[in-house]
């Protein structure tokens, strides 16, 4: 598989910074959300799609290692990249800041398929997912 990877520009706002004067930490979750929707946009399979594909995809994992601060108002690159997909969705994340480039951030997520008819988790992932990332397999 090419890697798939995508990149969000994203500037902390005044209202995700904590009495400490640092983006509070549960931010960071929303932004991993936040690149993540841009890589399933670019593959077609957004979360209306799943939905409408007859899966819902449930995050079962979230990891995080908090490197550095984010800072009020500082400019950083928000990167997801797909790194499974055959059994469950696992996206890896870096949070970098945009004019250093330096890692501040990084985790991952793991999702899986559930059948939205009787609320079973898929042992392998649907069809529909191969299909959208046939240019990448």
């Amino acid at each position: 598989m090419k890697p798939l990877t995508v990149r969000t520009d994203w500037t902390v706002p005044f209202h995700d910074i904590d009495p400490m004067e640092v983006c509070w930490h549960g931010n960071y979750v929303r932004y991993f959300e936040l690149a993540r929707t841009t890589l399933l946009q670019s593959i077609d399979y957004d979360y209306p799609q799943m939905r409408a594909s007859g899966y819902a995809w449930p995050v079962i994992e979230l990891f995080i290692r908090y490197a550095q601060p984010l800072m009020y108002q500082q400019r950083l690159h928000l990167d997801a990249r797909l790194i499974e997909w055959e059994h469950r969705l696992k996206i890896a994340y870096e949070i970098r800041d945009a004019i250093t480039q330096k890692r501040l951030t990084h985790g991952h997520t793991v999702q899986v398929a559930v059948d939205i008819r009787n609320h079973e988790m898929c042992f392998v992932s649907p069809v529909i997912l191969r299909e959208k990332l046939k240019a990448y397999l």
